[in-house]
Formats: C-alpha cells, structure tokens, sequence
C-alpha cells in the first residue's frame, strides 16, 4: 500500500501511515536547526560591524557622547535577536517533540486497525460452512418435524415453526429467557448472544449522547465488552442520534414489552460476532453520521454518514436476525456485506419498502 493511501469503509476513514513519515520528521527537525544557526550568525556578525563602526568613531572622536550611545543600541539589538534565536529554536523544537508523539501514536492506531481487520478476517474464514446444502437439509428437517407435532393438536403446544416451539412452549418463557440462545437454526444457529452474560435492564428510552451514554439506556447496554442478555423494563420508543453500534456477545430481547427504534439512527452489527435480535420493531431509520459515536467503554471514534438501513451487518459473523418487524427506512430493511457469514434472519415481518435485503457473504 503506498505512503498517505486512505482505507475506506462505509461509515468510517482510515489512513495507512509508512515508516517514511519519519524521515520527514528528521528532515524538518534538520531545517528548523540550520534556520537556527543562521539566524545566530546573522545576529553576530552584525553585532560585530556594529562594534567595529563605533570603535572607528571613537578613535576621531573620543569625546563624543554619541558614540557610546550608538555602542549601547548595537549592544541592546544584538542581545534582543539572540534572545529571538533562542527562543524559536525552542518553539521549534517542542513542535517536532510534538510531531514525533502525533506519529508515533497514528503508527500505533494504524498497526492495532490492520491487526484486527485480520482477526476479522481470519474467524469470518474460520466460521464459513463446508457443506451449505447441509445446513439446508438441517432447517428443512427441523420445519417438518415442527409442522407433524401440530397435527397432534391438543397433545402438543407445537405451532409448526421450529424456533416458536423451542421456547414458546414453557409457560414460564419469561422465567428462562436464555433458552432461546438454543433455538437458532441455519447457519447463525451457533450464535449465543448473551447467553453466558448478565441480564441487563433498559429502564431508560432516551439517547442524548452518543460518546457518554448513559447507564440504563440501550446504548450503554450494547457498547459494553462483556457478554449481556438486555430486556426492557417497560414499552418505549427509542429515537437514536446516531446509529447503535453493537458489541459481541449482546442479545437484545424484546419479548414482553412493546419496544420501537424509530424515527433516527437504528443498528449496526460491525467487525463483531454472536449478536441476537429478537422482538423488536425497527423503522423510519434515517441516515444518520458525520459524528463522535462510541463503540465500546474504552472507545469512540468518527463515523461518516450511515446509509439509513434498518440492521447493517458488516464484516461479523454468527448473528441471528428473529421475529423483528422491519419497514420504512431510508436505505434497506436488512444488508449483510463484507463477508459477513454464520447468520440467520428468520421470521421477520418486512413491509413497506422496495430495497428489503442486501448479501454479499461468505456462506
């Protein structure tokens, strides 16, 4: 990749530094200090014609107050113009201090992005299924054996869709959340979520900073690094600022409340993996962007315009899209791209839209 080449993702910019950004910084250190002495010398020699001229003067005329007066002012502006001298070397020096540490932590930002981008890049390669038409065979089974227990009718609580039956069929659901991080089918059926996390409760709709959210909003619950399984307390309508940047291994579970991400920024599932969305209503997503949005606790960033889609699934693996109803958004209801893979999006009610899904995956 050559020196300056700008990386370009669709919501943020990076840019690739070489190890040659040092040899500019030597080359403008090496200027500011030959600028320096010339400027010392210039200061010196004139200090020096100064004092020659009125010791010539003095010799025709010993007595002439003058003189001494013209000695004193050369005098006075020589000292004047070292002082200068000293003093832009040292402006310049700090500002090549400061250059140095500016590079040295852009190298370090730099190495950290490439590093993860092939971490990302060698678990999506990792998570890729051999045999596709076997996962197939697998959800078609599933569906069949589903559809036979609801011909026993009142024998079975069986609605003939495999995922419903998994967990809708203990009365005390509500109880045993977690049970339907086991009811995934597909090739997301591998994704956990929360599962193995803390359950954490959104108590509080607003979404008034992006960079410093606060505790018991839905953006401090999906930001945090540990596993969380998140439930909301009550029905709300969130109306996000910006778009809700999704950390690994969050399950945000809307059974039981009525709960809608409306009318601003919605979701956004990027280099990360094992997130469930199951039960909520998204729509009348807008783009959203040029903004500091937060991404995790210890990181915020930059993020250029959003498309407006209702969930953006980019660069993750195992995701699991279930029983949301989607519509109205500015751009798709559902895009999967950049080699995203091990996802499942099932039972979702899409409506009122043209440009409904968008794949570009591995599997």
């Amino acid at each position: 990749m050559e020196n300056g080449e700008s990386i370009r993702g669709p919501f943020c910019w990076s840019t690739y530094q070489t190890d040659s950004a040092e040899d500019t910084h030597t080359h403008i250190s090496s200027l500011s200090l030959s600028l320096s002495l010339l400027l010392f010398l210039s200061s010196f020699l004139f200090f020096l014609g100064c004092v020659w001229g009125v010791g010539k003067r003095e010799k025709i005329k010993e007595n002439n107050a003058m003189a001494v007066t013209q000695r004193g002012i050369c005098l006075c502006f020589a000292v004047v113009l070292m002082l200068f001298v000293g003093v832009l070397a040292s402006v310049r020096n700090e500002q090549d201090v400061s250059v140095s540490r500016k590079m040295k932590a852009e190298s370090s930002m730099n190495s950290t992005m490439a590093a993860k981008a092939e971490v990302v890049a060698e678990a999506l390669s990792k998570h890729a299924v051999d045999n596709p038409d076997e996962i197939a065979s697998m959800v078609e089974m599933s569906t069949r054996n589903s559809t036979e227990r609801r011909k026993l009718g009142y024998f079975s609580c069986g609605t003939g869709n495999p995922i419903d039956d998994c967990w809708r069929c203990d009365g005390n659901w509500h109880k045993n959340r977690k049970r339907l991080a086991d009811c995934g089918i597909g090739f997301g059926r591998n994704a956990i979520g929360g599962r193995d996390g803390r359950f954490y409760v959104v108590t509080d709709p607003r979404d008034d900073d992006p960079v410093n959210p606060k505790p018991g909003t839905l953006r401090h619950a999906v930001i945090q690094d540990k596993p969380l399984w998140i439930v909301f307390k009550r029905d709300m309508v969130i109306q996000l600022k910006q778009e809700l940047i999704v950390n690994s291994f969050k399950t945000i579970d809307g059974r039981g409340a009525n709960v809608h991400i409306a009318n601003g920024g919605c979701i956004t599932i990027q280099f990360v993996t094992n997130v469930i969305i199951h039960g909520l209503h998204v729509h009348d997503c807008k783009p959203t962007g040029n903004a500091m949005v937060r991404s995790s606790p210890t990181h915020y960033g930059w993020r250029t315009v959003a498309d407006g889609d209702a969930i953006s699934i980019f660069g993750s693996s195992h995701i699991w899209i279930d029983h949301n109803s989607l519509s109205h958004c500015a751009d798709g209801l559902v895009d999967a791209v950049m080699g995203s893979t091990a996802i499942t999006i099932s039972n979702n009610h899409m409506t009122h839209h043209n440009e409904v899904c968008l794949y570009s995956i591995f599997q």
